[in-house]
């Protein structure tokens, strides 16, 4: 539900705040006064498209924020989950400003978003109706969207939808696996190469680390040999460190043997002594065995190039290579039996297309019951708003059938669109080339009075819904709006008393001077004020007492006629 619009710097609006209350809410004012205005910049916030003209004279910039509640609208509240965006008992607040040099931004709560955002989500919030450009109504989906929620299908469509994506991918990988048959050999033939080459090199993981710290003594065994033998006789027992330690520990078994402190030092010097013992013995035995090996080396950089041209044409790393032929020798598994397996996708095709197709005729046998019931109900609400020779018809067109087969697709077998008439003698068009404003706001208020327990916006907008009529046919729309007020929050500019008078909320907005501008002002009206407005609207005197008189008598009875 809207609760608070605030403008600033939008067309001929300096400043207006307006709070907005359940029920029905009518804003009325002279012509020209800017209500047309007010519903633009509702648009605006809605995430209509825009330009720089909308910003007022002499400003720089024009914003409009708005207070929405969340409260039990499940559609909102999920949208906000998904982007992480929490409300605030219960609410949120939308805000959409514009620059003079083009450059916008639009918020919820305090969380950046596109324009496309803001109409996502704004469609679960409020239904815009009187600028006919964007109208959700006029979409030919949006048309069978209505169609399957009156019929109370949207599981079943739901349910359809899996069922049509699981036939399709299906479909698809039987589409793959009868390619041509000279494809299918020519990948059985290289993948047949590719395993035997990989498994005639017998690759290893790990195996490349292994050979190449092996070529690496190898290619370098002359100056590995010198270094170990030089350490090795720098350790020798006959002049080189073990000897000079075995003279150490002899003088210190003399030195400790007189100072018994020293004996913690003749220990280490031992654990010394041992430890270069035992290295000097390990780099002797190293040293013998370090052998120079020609064949050896050659086998080496022969191996390591094997693998590099392996892994040069089946992946990165020996790792990556070996998976790469587990993969290939699924798939040529697969394809040398593909006959066997063609076969048993052939059946499950088939059987999930019986299905698909058994769930199509449900569908659209339900749409037809809906569609005859709601052409009815709304042909009769519309009688009485003015158009008593309207005609109304959900036009439902299976898709023609290729090559002898049902075509389906993935919400069903039905072409679906609504046909209108306003006039007698006029023939059903497309609801979207209707062309006049007046029509199809009285259209969309018979269809949202007929719909208003669907689960749509849980607040409605509608401007020129009483163009062009008067008398009984304005008391027709009036009471339809009371109806439609009781389930949902309804919006609606009037310039008739007769609808007016039925507010649950009544704002008026008029223009003034003040200084050298011309702004717009709203005012929200009660008791004697709405009085005088309803007089004003009446007679365009709003102190006449006859007129007043008559206004009155019109708020108390209209104001109680609730649902009727």
């Amino acid at each position: 539900m809207l609760e608070e619009l605030s403008i600033r710097d939008f067309a001929i609006i300096d400043r207006l705040s307006a709070r907005f209350e359940p029920g029905l809410n009518l804003l009325t004012g002279e012509t020209g006064a800017g209500k047309s205005i007010l519903i633009g910049a509702m648009g605006f916030i809605l995430g209509a498209k825009s330009d720089t003209g909308i910003i007022r004279s002499g400003a720089e910039e024009t914003l409009v924020t708005a207070v929405v509640s969340v409260d039990g609208n499940r559609d909102a509240l999920a949208w906000l989950s998904e982007r992480g965006i929490e409300p605030e008992d219960g609410a949120v607040m939308v805000r959409r400003g514009l620059k003079r040099s083009g450059r916008g931004s639009a918020y919820i709560q305090n969380v950046p978003v596109v324009r496309q955002d803001l109409q996502d989500f704004s469609s679960t919030l409020v239904e815009l109706h009187g600028q006919r450009d964007g109208h959700a109504l006029l979409k030919k989906d949006r048309h069978r969207q209505l169609i399957d929620r009156y019929a109370g299908i949207d599981g079943e469509v739901a349910e359809y939808g899996e069922a049509y994506v699981e036939l399709s991918a299906k479909r698809k990988a039987l589409e793959t696996m009868a390619g041509s048959e000279a494809e299918r050999a020519r990948e059985i033939e290289f993948l047949r190469f590719m395993i035997e080459e990989i498994d005639a090199a017998a690759p290893r993981a790990g195996e490349e680390l292994e050979l190449e710290e092996e070529e690496r003594r190898l290619s370098q065994h002359e100056k590995l040999f010198s270094a170990v033998s030089v350490a090795r006789e720098l350790l020798s027992e006959t002049d080189g460190a073990v000897a000079r330690l075995r003279k150490a520990r002899q003088q210190f078994e003399i030195a400790s043997a007189i100072d018994q402190r020293l004996a913690d030092q003749a220990r280490r010097l031992d654990d010394a002594y041992y430890e270069l013992e035992d290295l000097g013995l390990s780099l002797a035995t190293y040293a013998d065995q370090l052998l120079f090996d020609p064949a050896r080396l050659e086998e080496i950089e022969s191996r390591l190039s094997l693998l590099q041209k392996l892994k040069r044409k089946y992946g990165d790393d020996l790792a990556a290579v070996l998976a790469r032929r587990a993969e290939s020798a699924e798939r040529l598994a697969s394809l040398e039996n593909w006959e066997e397996d063609r076969a048993g996708l052939e059946r499950q095709v088939a059987e999930i297309e019986a299905d698909v197709n058994r769930r199509a005729e449900l569908l659209t046998s339900a749409r037809k019951e809906a569609s005859v019931r709601l052409e009815r109900a709304v042909v009769g609400v519309i009688a009485t708003l003015g158009m008593p020779n309207a005609r109304f018809v959900v036009r439902i067109e299976r898709f023609p059938p290729a090559g002898g087969k049902v075509v389906v697709g993935p919400t069903g077998a039905d072409n679906l669109e609504f046909y209108f008439s306003a006039n007698k003698g006029e023939p059903l068009r497309p609801l979207a080339d209707v062309a006049s404003g007046g029509e199809l706001s009285r259209f969309m208020l018979a269809l949202k009075t007929v719909l208003a327990e669907d689960g749509g916006a849980p607040t409605m907008v509608f401007d020129e819904i009483d163009a062009g009529i008067g008398g009984e046919v304005a008391l027709g729309v009036g009471s339809h709006l009371q109806r439609l007020a009781a389930s949902r929050q309804v919006l609606c500019i009037t310039h008739l008393a007769s609808i007016a008078a039925r507010a649950d909320n009544h704002l008026m907005v008029e223009k003034r001077v003040e200084g050298d501008r011309t702004v717009t002002r709203l005012a929200r009206l009660d008791g004697p004020g709405r009085v005088r407005e309803v007089s004003r609207m009446l007679s365009g005197d709003a102190e006449s007492r006859a007129s007043l008189d008559h206004a009155a008598e019109l708020v108390a009875k209209l104001g109680n006629a609730r649902g009727t």
